[in-house]
């Protein structure tokens, strides 16, 4: 798909209240252009929803534009509807709630997903929707770059890259800016997503569904930029850095589970082994065993080790039937991109 014809949809789309999947295709001469659909998730952004949503209509005309209020104090949800978007409400607060609801009303081809802060670069939307679709990927991730110190303040960098490398070195190492709020899905990654997550651990749980089905992914850099005068970041550097990390060790403990579990049994086995030779050699020196509490905890423990390992040897073979199932729903949606026909007829008899 080139950037043109992209364009061509721009006269036929319309920023009504439809679903983007009724937005008008392309004449049926020319490759159909994909329909898209803008994802602002938003909380008390009266000041900077407005310039959000101007500039991605600008960046995508022939996209709709969603924001989905998410309990908001302030004029929100009236400036991000005079600014041209359509307005849905999420009572459940949380960006992961409000993410399961968005993947789960909207339909299109492509979803483009950012925050409501203005802090994201919207002319990259056109590359990275480009991207997406020409090289039928499912997931390009916008990395952050900027020279602004109060835009990705330290801890909230440092924290990244912490974070960012646990996830790399245990599901594998194709993202570097796993916490970025903009990215672009093809309508396969939305709809095989199960959503799990509640609040702003969502970023991590989205970047480990596309390495554990090894969905074909890229990541584009795009410019980063302060929040607006008036405009206040919901962000918690330790709070929400305990709930990610927490997050992945939930994932780590479901989608590894032997070498959770192994890992456990080890530590156990470990202190079971510290706590019983002494015991033992005191055993063997006087035939006698006068640490009788300190003997039964060892053996405890041991126990509890090897029930851990097999609790991790049966979660393994159930973990990878459940990435079967998740990877053959995968399949069964279209792959982003345009496709010759399937039927004899010249319809494609895929969804």
């Amino acid at each position: 798909m080139t950037v043109s014809t992209i364009d061509r949809a721009a006269s036929t789309a319309g920023t009504t209240g439809t679903d983007a999947s009724e937005t008008p295709r392309a004449n049926s001469g020319a490759a159909p252009a994909p329909t898209i659909a803008v994802l602002i998730p938003c909380y008390n952004e009266e000041a900077a929803i407005g310039k959000v949503v101007q500039d991605f209509r600008a960046a995508l005309p022939q996209a709709t534009v969603y924001v989905y209020d998410n309990n908001s104090k302030d004029r929100t949800v009236e400036v991000a509807r005079a600014a041209g978007a359509v307005v849905r409400h999420e009572p459940l607060q949380g960006k992961g709630n409000v993410m399961r609801r968005m993947f789960a009303d909207i339909e299109a081809d492509v979803y483009v997903l950012v925050d409501g802060d203005d802090t994201y670069h919207a002319p990259s939307a056109p590359q990275l929707v480009k991207r997406l679709w020409d090289e039928q990927l499912d997931m390009v991730n916008g990395a952050r770059v900027t020279e602004i110190v109060a835009a990705y303040r330290p801890g909230h960098r440092f924290g990244n890259l912490v974070l960012t490398g646990m996830v790399a070195k245990i599901f594998g190492s194709r993202i570097g800016d796993m916490l970025s709020g903009y990215r672009v899905f093809s309508r396969r990654f939305v709809k095989s997503f199960p959503a799990l997550a509640s609040g702003f651990e969502t970023e991590t749980e989205l970047t480990v569904h596309a390495l554990e089905l090894r969905m074909p992914i890229a990541e584009v850099k795009t410019p980063y930029k302060d929040r607006p005068p008036g405009s206040h970041s919901k962000l918690n550097t330790i709070r929400d850095g305990i709930r990610i990390l927490r997050a992945i060790i939930m994932l780590v403990k479901e989608e590894r589970p032997l070498p959770f579990f192994s890992g456990l049994f080890g530590v156990l086995a470990l202190l079971s082994v510290m706590l019983g030779v002494p015991v033992i050699m005191t055993y063997f020196e006087t035939g006698l065993v006068p640490r009788f509490p300190t003997a039964v905890l060892a053996t405890g423990l041991m126990l509890m080790a090897f029930l851990s390992l097999t609790c991790g040897l049966i979660l393994d073979t159930v973990t990878h039937g459940r990435r079967e199932a998740k990877r053959m729903h995968y399949l069964s949606l279209r792959a982003p991109g345009n496709h010759p026909p399937l039927a004899a007829n010249g319809g494609d008899c895929r969804r």
